[in-house]
């Protein structure tokens, strides 16, 4: 490789790139302009490199603080990114139009017959965020199609709700840049002719806002990164305040998935070691294994989430092995599993899609949660809900000390729940 896009691999770039917006907000446009060459290169393992780059260290860092002066950051680079490589846009046209939607604005027009929502693209973020505001839009407009835009296994969360139809939308959280903008291309060209109000919550289909993908009179958009300054409230509070702002009408998290196992009148207690291909998020060593382990008790079942296979399927396979009938592993779509958290007496796990579900289903939980680069972040995902929930910080701390107070969390839970 030679010249000036391929002095440097795609992750030096993207750290070069973040440690400027962290340090003073400021970033050069050399670097980046190398990084999204090298995105945008027709050879598919340098561009798969620098997507990775690009999206898990630049986009996603970024995001993970909820400094608002980052989203300004974020929007720049990007802006400039998307221009790079759909030349139809401008760099200047696609950042002025982000100022301008980031502003929440009253809905004062009639009432739509079609409202489309964008998913969120991850499970948890559909539970935390966007099934708020689905919530508020259901009450809001009574006779409005209502459709959530997305992959399916992020529909099938709500697949039972009458009120909620589906637009298959495909997005890779591996693709190269190409793919991921070709999926919000491919939102605007399916939703073109019906005209509908589009409510975006700083969905990946929209490179978090930037793509534009239907008329901007008719679209609106939740800055979740910005939104509440700097507050500490969670992202499914912040989510209803922006819906009752915008809309008139606040919502709550839930879910309706359509598929249900069978437990009779089993006492089940759920977890998942999911971290979303985020490995700051677990712990090390035996941690797993001797959760399980904790959690058994007479006359109850443990089910664990086996996840989406690999590495996960790994550990999980790993801290089950040997301990016995009452342990069983879910090897499946997710949103059974959210089924099963539904009906569950008790849930742990780390800070992934199954604690928003049982946050939202008022199932007792406990998280463990690591890996946040900020006490901003940590607020925000913090699971909120109509039922007992404990978090248990992992951060700089011993997995010995973690576990044994996130076992006893769980038992004060479970005997709570049995004295009531």
């Amino acid at each position: 490789m030679s010249g000036p896009a391929f002095q440097h691999r795609p992750e030096e770039l993207a750290r070069e790139l973040l440690d400027g917006c962290l340090r003073d907000g400021r970033w050069r446009t050399a670097p980046l302009d190398a990084l999204a060459a090298q995105a945008l290169d027709p050879r598919e393992d340098l561009a798969s490199e620098a997507a990775r780059a690009l999206f898990g260290i630049l986009a996603e860092q970024l995001a993970d603080r909820f400094e608002p002066h980052l989203s300004s950051a974020y929007a720049g680079m990007f802006a400039r990114v998307i221009a790079a490589a759909l030349p139809e846009y401008g760099e200047n046209e696609l950042a002025a139009r982000y100022e301008r939607v980031r502003t929440a604005r009253r809905f004062a027009g009639p009432d739509p017959k079609a409202v489309v929502v964008l998913s969120r693209v991850t499970l948890g973020a559909d539970v935390a965020v966007t099934s708020v505001i689905v919530d508020a839009l259901k009450r809001r407009f009574p006779k409005a199609e209502l459709v959530l835009a997305g992959p399916r296994k992020n529909w099938e969360l709500f697949e039972s709700d009458p009120r909620l139809k589906h637009l298959p939308v495909s997005y890779g959280r591996q693709a190269t840049l190409r793919e991921r903008l070709a999926a919000g291309q491919a939102l605007r060209e399916a939703i073109e002719a019906a005209e509908p109000v589009v409510v975006d919550p700083d969905s990946r289909l929209t490179q978090l806002g930037l793509l534009p993908v239907c008329p901007e009179h008719n679209y609106y958009f939740f800055e979740s990164r910005a939104y509440g300054g700097d507050s500490a409230e969670p992202l499914s509070k912040l989510a209803a305040r922006w819906a009752e702002e915008t809309f008139g009408v606040p919502g709550a998290p839930y879910i309706a998935p359509a598929a249900r196992m069978e437990i009779g009148d089993a006492r089940i207690i759920t977890v998942s070691f999911g971290v979303g291909d985020n490995p700051r998020k677990r712990l090390p060593g035996p941690f797993e294994r001797r959760a399980v382990r904790g959690l058994l008790r007479e006359g109850v079942v443990v089910w664990v989430d086996k996840g989406g296979g690999g590495e996960e399927a790994a550990r999980v396979e790993a801290a089950v092995a040997g301990l016995g009938d009452s342990v069983r592993v879910w090897d499946g779509a997710f949103a059974p599993f959210a089924a099963l958290i539904a009906r569950s007496r008790l849930y742990f796990g780390y800070d992934s899609a199954g604690q928003h579900v049982a946050a939202a289903c008022g199932t007792p939980l406990v998280s463990v949660f690591a890996g946040y680069p900020s006490e901003r972040m940590f607020a925000r995902w913090r699971p909120t809900g109509p039922g007992p929930i404990r978090v248990v910080r992992a951060e700089a701390r011993e997995p010995s000390a973690v576990l044994t107070e996130a076992l006893s969390a769980a038992d004060a839970l479970w005997n709570a729940g049995l004295a009531g």
